[in-house]
């Protein structure tokens, strides 16, 4: 029993021994290596050097190391012949008004979510107000003079269908696009997760077959009416004037005015294939081509910033075509106008038509629709 009592006592002794040299040591140490970092939840820098071998030893089941190789974006290896199958996490990057940086997966969301849906949605609804302020304040354009009953072709069936295929596959896109774009924020809270679930992903196959006739349908559509729409120098008069819309003024223009060649120019030609050529990026359809996340995240802030702006400028020509100028829908609808309307809008092209230089009727037609009654100038 003595001898039991004694052993143990001896062994105690031996490790507060071995436990005051270990604290010895461990100041030294300390005093020799600079001071870790004081923030809570900052390791030290000899820590962040350690690779995962070297932590399993200290710090047995952390696996931060490893974790931190794998968010800078680095590339290991895989068995996986897919297109950065070596990178799970896409390193740091700063997209322009973010105040620091992120992975790249990260930024691209916060930047979607935050500046394009902000931005684009108040642009979209400045442009609703202009129109809802210009009907208010100026009304419809409505014509000088009474009709005469004398109809102009003004588009013949081909260019009307050309127009409303556009048109068409079109707005079908602003809407399934507003859709995914906005509707996380507006629609979602009311439809709850699973109905909008469904609502995206219809939207989001109707997107992607409503591309190709909208890409289809801006070439056909310039192939027919580039002619028309060179700038000439009635444009630089129209410009200046802004077309006499507030004024009321009748400013002369050949068979499209200068706001019409901008739209034509600006937002079927330019934007209209900046938004295919995206478009093609994000479905995968253009042959050899490298698709990268960073490449389809930087094709996704170009397609929408390029889809804002489109919608925005259509507002206004669908706004003037419809209710925003008489006679100017039944010139979509029907292909004709009366005589008084081509004269006050479109006067050089009228001269044109009257000199002989232009038919009167250019499609192969045999009817021509009932000329519209005229409800009066101050209707």
């Amino acid at each position: 029993m003595t001898l039991a009592l004694a052993s143990q006592f001896s062994m105690a002794q031996q490790a507060n021994a071995g436990s005051r040299e270990a604290q010895a040591q461990s100041a030294q140490t300390s005093s020799a290596q600079p001071p870790a970092a004081t923030l809570p939840g900052v390791e030290s820098v000899d820590i962040l050097k350690q690779n995962q071998a070297e932590r399993s030893q200290t710090q047995p089941g952390n696996l931060a190391p490893v974790f931190r190789s794998v968010a800078d974006g680095t590339k290991h290896y895989s068995s996986l012949p897919a297109l950065e199958a070596g990178v799970l996490i896409q390193g740091k990057t700063q997209f322009p008004g973010q105040s620091r940086a992120t992975t790249a997966g990260e930024a691209w969301r916060q930047y979607r979510n935050g500046p394009l849906t902000m931005i684009g949605g108040t642009l979209l609804l400045v442009a609703l107000a202009a129109v809802a302020a210009m009907y208010f304040f100026r009304g419809q354009i409505k014509l000088d003079g009474p009709r005469t009953g004398r109809l102009i072709e003004r588009f013949t069936p081909t260019e009307r269908t050309l127009h409303w295929s556009m048109a068409i596959s079109f707005v079908t896109l602003a809407v399934s696009g507003g859709i995914i774009l906005f509707g996380k924020h507006i629609l979602l809270p009311f439809f709850g997760l699973t109905l909008f679930g469904w609502l995206a992903f219809l939207c989001k196959n109707i997107h992607n077959f409503a591309g190709p006739v909208f890409t289809l349908s801006i070439i056909l559509f310039f192939i027919q009416f580039v002619r028309d729409n060179l700038p000439d120098a009635s444009d630089i008069k129209w410009l200046s004037k802004m077309g006499g819309l507030m004024s009321g003024e009748h400013v002369s223009s050949h068979r499209f005015n200068a706001g019409e060649k901008i739209v034509f120019w600006g937002v079927v030609v330019a934007l209209g294939l900046v938004i295919s050529a995206s478009g093609f990026v994000l479905d995968m359809l253009i042959p050899g081509f490298e698709y990268s996340r960073a490449y389809m995240q930087i094709a996704s802030i170009v397609h929408v910033v390029a889809a804002v702006l489109a919608a925005s400028a259509v507002i206004g020509h669908i706004y003037l075509g419809t209710l925003g100028m008489e006679g100017a829908y039944e010139a979509m609808r029907t292909g004709y106008v009366d005589d008084v309307w081509a004269k006050e809008h479109h006067d050089l092209w009228y001269a044109d038509i009257e000199q002989g230089k232009i038919p009167r009727v250019r499609s192969a037609e045999q009817g021509v629709p009932e000329p519209v009654a005229h409800s009066g100038a101050g209707a």
